[in-house]
């Protein structure tokens, strides 16, 4: 099959119909740019939806991603922001491979088009010619041979008149023998023009006309083949990322099957458990005599007195649950036990401690506003931030130390003296993120019921709030017992908790022997010991020391026998003694 002989009269047609190839073809790349163009609003839709629902940095919302629910739900909109990815891969290797690939394809299309069918016009146009040629040789042939006749017919008629001379009738006789020759002529330029003509057509229709079919059908058929490639490129860039999109949705449903119910409730046990016990039975108060309701209206104290109390349930307790209000006046009438329990049920716990007599605001820097529990978690997450920032200062202040040694041994890159001020204020940054590290694990030791096992100079600082706790807080309770409403008041525990700090702060000093000297040391920089049991120290001053660095960054040294304390080991240069294998540097 062969458009040059099958359709070697429908020029135009073909012309048409390789036009509407063409313009299929355009149809078909503009299909796939508004797929691109769908492929990228979906996949930016996508992102805008996932980047909607994630957590917002620092707020409370992401605080609830702790829960296996949420994380589940976390990891579906990281999945999803994966899976918006793939679409955005389809549309860019669509772009790639199909889209730009047959736009230029288009050009070189219409190139070769135009070229075939110029060559096909060019064809016509000579045959054209060629006919023009042969018609203007019939016609003339044609005309000579009229003329030869009706010379002819002129000579024959003056030969047979008798009244003409004879000079005419030569006259016409050459005439005539003329005209003739030029029909010979005629008939033989006709005769060659015609075997010409017939030539140049059986070319033009054997030869040509199918060459330029032939090319014309070739270009159609590859356009062909290359829409048809172009389809099953679509398909393959779709497949090509399915097992990607596949692994996306594995990964929301492996995050689904992690969710685990059990361990949400316990975080929301540790979350909002406040650490106290339930209260026990409500004592029962008899109003059948006079005298039974005065005892059990003041049942704190009788216990005190050594008077008997009627108990339901024979149970005896010296306090109430301090989150129930005692009915003080007999006269008022007593509420029903179901509202009694309404109210221990919504009502908010009070803590009190001899942390609050430090309150200067709504939230203690303690947290002993919060219950137990949650105040240890606080004071965790507190004492993490701290080391946290005290290792982010160590690091800077070893960056200054190393670029202190380089302008050292190269002294035309910098000025040494200039990083003096910088690394004593970071030095100073991290004494005083220490101290109030310090400060927070003694108060977390004591939530905890224990003391941090730490320097001599951290015992110091935290001493104060442990030992004591169990006595500061029992005088809290019998100031609740002692007060009119059975809650104590701040003011009553002050002036108490201020005495047994103050006593056993000064006799653990006391009852300290001297340690002995363990090697010398050199003051680096000035040191203004401000707090209890440091001392200072003057750059370049000499010092004994009795007990080095234990890990929390304090050495204690001794001036005179009376003169002892703690200095920040970054502060002084250490020589220890002959036991030791040399000289240490603390900078």
């Amino acid at each position: 099959m062969s458009w040059g002989t099958e359709l070697w009269d429908q020029f135009d047609n073909l012309e048409k119909h390789t036009q509407w190839g063409i313009d299929i073809l355009e149809k078909y790349i503009k299909f796939v740019k508004e797929r691109t163009e769908i492929e990228l609003n979906y996949a930016k839709q996508l992102r805008n939806l996932s980047k909607k629902y994630q957590p917002k940095k620092n707020s409370k919302e992401e605080e609830e991603y702790k829960y296996t629910a949420c994380k589940a739900f976390l990891s579906t909109l990281n999945e999803m922001n994966d899976y918006a990815g793939q679409h955005e891969v389809i549309s860019e290797n669509m772009t790639s491979q199909i889209t730009v690939d047959l736009m230029r394809y288009v050009q070189e299309l219409k190139q070769e088009r135009k070229s075939n069918f110029h060559d096909g016009r060019k064809a016509q146009q000579h045959i054209e010619t060629c006919w023009k040629q042969l018609e203007s040789s019939k016609r003339r042939f044609e005309r000579d041979c009229k003329e030869a006749d009706r010379a002819q017919q002129y000579f024959e008629k003056m030969d047979a008149d008798i009244n003409v001379t004879k000079a005419d009738v030569e006259k016409a006789r050459q005439q005539a023998q003329i005209r003739h020759q030029m029909a010979e002529d005629s008939k033989a330029d006709y005769s060659s023009t015609l075997q010409r003509f017939n030539q140049e057509q059986w070319e033009y229709y054997h030869t040509h006309i199918p060459n330029i079919f032939q090319k014309i059908q070739e270009m159609e058929e590859r356009r062909i083949v290359r829409i048809g490639e172009s389809m099953k490129t679509y398909a393959e860039v779709d497949r090509q990322v399915i097992p990607i999109i596949g692994k996306c949705l594995d990964g929301i449903v492996k995050a689904a099957e992690s969710i685990n119910q059990k361990n949400d409730s316990q975080l929301v046990v540790e979350a909002y458990k406040s650490g106290f016990e339930p209260p026990g039975d409500i004592e029962f108060e008899d109003y059948t005599q006079p005298m039974k309701r005065t005892v059990s209206d003041n049942s704190l104290s009788s216990a005190k007195e050594g008077k008997p109390e009627l108990k339901f349930g024979g149970k005896s307790r010296g306090k109430l649950w301090p989150f129930i209000k005692k009915n003080k006046s007999p006269k008022q009438q007593k509420e029903p036990l179901s509202h009694r329990f309404n109210e221990f049920m919504t009502s908010k716990p009070k803590i009190h401690c001899f942390r609050s007599l430090k309150r200067g605001g709504a939230t203690p820097e303690d947290f002993s506003n919060l219950p137990p529990e949650q105040r240890r978690k606080k004071l965790q997450q507190k004492v993490d931030d701290l080391n946290k920032e005290i290792q982010k200062e160590t690091d800077q202040r070893d960056a200054i130390t190393k670029m202190k040694d380089v302008y050292l041994k190269n002294p035309q890159m910098g000025d040494p003296a200039s990083l003096d001020h910088k690394l004593t204020e970071v030095t100073q940054n991290i004494e005083k993120l220490r101290l109030e590290t310090q400060k927070f694990e003694a108060w977390l030791a004591e939530v905890e019921g224990r003391l941090p096992a730490r320097s001599e100079q951290a015992r110091r600082q935290s001493g104060m709030y442990d030992g004591q706790t169990h006595q500061a807080v029992t005088n809290c309770a019998q100031d609740r017992e002692s007060s009119p409403d059975g809650s104590y008041t701040e003011e009553q525990s002050q002036e108490r908790e201020l005495k047994v700090l103050a006593t056993d702060f000064d006799d653990e000093f006391d009852d300290e022997e001297p340690l002995p000297a363990i090697g010398t040391c050199k003051a680096l920089y000035t040191f203004e010991g401000q707090n209890e049991g440091t001392i200072s120290v003057t750059e370049g001053e000499m010092l004994s020391v009795i007990e080095e660095d234990k890990g929390d960054g304090w050495t204690r040294i001794r001036r005179s026998e009376d003169e002892e304390g703690y200095v920040p080991t970054s502060y002084v240069e250490v020589y220890l003694d002959k036991n030791a294998k040399g000289a240490k540097t603390y900078i």
